[in-house]
Formats: C-alpha cells, sequence, structure tokens
C-alpha cells in the first residue's frame, strides 16, 4: 500500500506584484521559481507585472511564457506611461493587487531557495503584516553607508536594510492607503506604519552575488539622496549643528572684543575684530535661517506626500481565466 503525502493547499489569496525593466535575462527562471512555488502551495493567486517602459523584450517573453504555461490565472500587465522608477511603478502595481496578501518582487534576480518565499509567509501568518526576505551574502559598500546614515537620522524608530522580495497583508496595505500618502520609499513607510514587521535572512547561492547585480542599480544614487530628504532629518541637523558653531564663534568673538577693550596692554589689527565678529554673527544668522527653512520644506513635503505620483497608459489582461 502506497504512502502519498499531499500538500494541504493555503485558501488565501495572493498577489504576486512583479517589477519589470529590461529584465528578459532573468524573465523565465524566476517565473518557473515563483509560480511552481505558488501553484504548490496556494489554491489560487495573480500576477501584476508592472512593465517600467521595457526597451527590450521582456514583454513579449512573458506573453509567450503564459500561453507555453497554458497558466489559468490573472495576468495583469500595468504598463507605465514612461520609465518612472521602481517606487512608483511597484505603488501602481501594488494599489491595483486584489489579493489577501501581497508578494512584492523589486527584483527578480533570484538567489535565494523556493522555500524563503513560503518563509516569509508562514512568518506573516505569526502575527505579521510586512514579512521581508533579506540576503545574508556581502552588500556594496555605499549601501552600507546608506543604511548607517538613515537610520542614524530618521524620524522613526524602525531601522531598515536591504530586502530582495516581501509579503504584505491585506491590512497593511490598507493602513499605507488610509495615510493618503504618497509613498516615495516603500521600506520607509512600511516599517514607520505601526504594524508587525519581520525580515527572514537566507543564504544567497552567491555571497557577492548581491554586490555584482545591477538590475536596479541606476536610480538607488537618486532614491538614496530623496530618502534623506523625505524620511531624515539629517539636513537640519547638520544645518542646526553648524549654526550652533557659528553661535560659539559669535559669542567667543563678543568675550573677545569686551576683553580687548578693557584691557589697554592689546593692541590687535585695526578693524579685525570687528570684522571677524561681524563675519560669526552673519554665518550664524544665515544658517539659523537655513534651519528654519529646512524645517518649513519638511512640513511641505509631508502634504506634497498626499498626491499620487504615477502615471499608467494601460492594464493589459494577457490571461482573462
Amino acid at each position: 500500500m502506497e504512502n502519498t503525502t499531499q500538500i494541504v493547499k493555503e485558501k488565501k489569496f495572493i498577489s504576486l506584484v512583479i517589477y519589470l525593466h529590461n529584465s528578459a535575462p532573468y524573465l523565465k527562471f524566476f517565473l518557473d521559481t515563483v509560480i511552481r512555488t505558488c501553484e504548490n502551495h496556494f489554491e489560487q493567486f495573480e500576477i501584476v507585472c508592472v512593465d517600467d517602459a521595457c526597451q527590450d523584450n521582456t514583454v513579449e517573453l512573458l506573453k509567450e511564457y503564459v500561453e507555453e504555461r497554458k497558466l489559468h490565472v490573472m495576468v495583469n500587465v500595468v504598463h507605465m506611461s514612461f520609465f518612472q522608477g521602481l517606487e512608483s511603478a511597484m505603488n501602481a502595481g501594488r494599489d491595483i493587487a486584489i489579493g489577501d496578501f501581497v508578494y512584492e518582487f523589486d527584483d527578480i534576480f533570484v538567489d535565494y531557495d523556493e522555500k524563503v518565499i513560503m518563509d516569509v509567509y508562514y512568518k506573516l501568518l505569526e502575527g505579521n503584516d510586512i514579512v521581508a526576505a533579506s540576503s545574508k551574502g556581502k552588500m556594496r559598500l555605499t549601501s552600507k553607508l546608506f543604511y548607517a546614515l538613515y537610520n542614524k537620522t530618521k524620524r522613526g524608530n524602525g531601522k531598515i536594510g536591504p530586502e530582495t522580495f516581501r509579503v504584505m497583508s491585506r491590512r497593511a496595505i490598507n493602513r499605507i492607503k488610509s495615510m493618503g500618502q504618497y509613498i516615495p520609499y516603500r521600506k520607509a513607510v512600511y516599517m514607520d506604519c505601526g504594524l508587525g514587521n519581520a525580515t527572514i535572512y537566507y543564504d544567497s547561492r552567491d555571497v557577492d552575488v548581491r554586490v555584482k547585480n545591477k538590475t536596479v542599480a541606476s536610480e538607488r544614487t537618486t532614491l538614496a539622496l530623496d530618502s534623506f530628504i523625505y524620511f531624515t532629518n539629517v539636513l537640519e541637523r547638520t544645518s542646526a549643528i553648524i549654526c550652533g558653531v557659528f553661535l560659539m564663534v559669535t559669542v567667543f568673538m563678543g568675550i573677545y572684543i569686551i576683553s580687548d577693550f578693557l584691557n589697554d596692554n592689546t593692541k590687535p589689527v585695526e578693524g579685525w575684530l570687528s570684522t571677524m565678529g561681524f563675519l560669526a554673527l552673519g554665518f550664524f544668522g544665515v544658517f539659523a535661517l537655513l534651519t528654519i527653512i529646512l524645517k518649513y520644506l519638511s512640513v511641505m513635503l509631508n502634504l506634497i506626500f498626499k498626491q499620487q505620483r504615477y502615471l499608467v497608459s494601460d492594464i493589459e489582461k494577457v490571461v482573462k481565466h
């Protein structure tokens, strides 16, 4: 008598939101890995691919793959009006996803075992609302510096780090939408939304792979600078520190000038004390004003967050079942 074990499939509806930008070399292997996992573990799921102005044959390969595999799941392709970058594109894909739980694949380069896809899901069921997968492999020096400085100067308490992909509950998505904010950097907003966050670390098949992988590297510098402006007080703090330095210089010069007038034995260069005192006081005033302006701009940025900041040209249904 044969003893067969059958996997009990999860009944929750799953959405896979996948970012595509000139990703043809990695597409088939990624789809094989993710779709096989979902077919084995979930009764129903949908695929939402975000075409962020692909200039190669990524979208055509996607359609061919769906046809060859004869997939009987919903496959939607969100075509962005023009190249708008990872964050805006994934915001668009997440907004149209209808699953109880939503996977976000920012990068389709697979350096993890299939089980990691389910590990983050099971971790979510333990009471978390956002669970990310992160590689234990090496990280770029610039990335290390960015995360260290960002976590040191950010306004919230949660710390962020490198993530390969994540899964979110519908409650987390609804919480983000209820905040009424545009999301310029999802990891930062997710971490500060007030819901349970967790990260699962996996052993990468190649510890150097994340250092060498360039699939989404083009906008990292701009995104890093934007994130510092949006979510940290690094500019305000720097300006305030410089302002404090010039205040101390001004006070020191004032004390020095007073002591000079009271001491008849010293004869400094004529006009030197008044010039230095004026310059120190002037720089103090400039940086004090700059600190106030930066604080005002941070408030204005919070208001600007309420605007939707992506443009979709079309949503194409590849599979209509």
